[in-house]
């Protein structure tokens, strides 16, 4: 994610954010995802905001990562115990076979589209064989900013699903719903999880 308006938007409501995501923290898709990793598993939450998910993976044994390209969201993130948080974006992410899961949760959104699957390739390299990706993002077609100023890009799920069989994932849950967001707007979204065939 490198679009500045988004990131300034993301840097001046650090706490307002926080507040609205760490509610999530016991969210039935992070215990799922904490359920499926081996003990002491590598994990990267990346685009982590305030780091709530990688904190709980942390807590639960896990050698956790945080990314975020936003140092206000590094700052917060970092004040979980074990989590080794680091400013960065996803163009970053070039190790191989280097995760056992990789929590990736409404953030790879405020990349281009035609990013995506390259960002989807980096992702599927990052993993170990069978490692394990969660997904979230926010559902329709095209981009366009929303009324805070943040740029989003939509995708269908069956175009989502379809690219990620296309880049190595065998997808085995998803879940679908509405909520509101930061900008206060309704908005449909996905949530999925699978494993990286390797």
């Amino acid at each position: 994610m490198s679009d500045a308006e988004t990131l300034s938007v993301y840097a001046a409501k650090a706490a307002d954010y926080a507040k609205l995501t760490n509610a999530e923290t016991a969210s039935p898709h992070l215990l799922r995802f904490i359920s499926k990793l081996p003990a002491g598993a590598r994990v990267l939450d990346l685009g982590s905001g305030p780091g709530f998910a990688a904190g709980a993976m942390a807590a639960a044994g896990m050698d956790a990562h945080a990314w975020d390209p936003v140092l206000e969201m590094i700052a917060m993130a970092e004040q979980y115990q074990g989590v080794t948080a680091r400013q960065a974006v996803y163009s970053d992410l070039t190790e191989i076979a280097a995760y056992d899961g990789i929590w990736c949760n409404f953030s790879m959104l405020h990349t281009p589209l035609a990013d995506w699957p390259d960002h989807f390739t980096a992702i599927a390299r990052a993993l170990k064989p069978g490692g394990l990706l969660h997904f979230g993002t926010k559902v329709g077609t095209g981009e366009k900013r929303d009324r805070i100023g943040r740029l989003y890009s939509y995708m269908t799920q069956e175009a989502l699903l379809a690219l990620l069989n296309q880049k190595g994932f065998e997808v085995d849950y998803t879940h679908t719903g509405e909520d509101k967001g930061l900008s206060g707007e309704m908005a449909r979204f996905i949530v999925l999880q699978g494993t990286a065939r390797g």
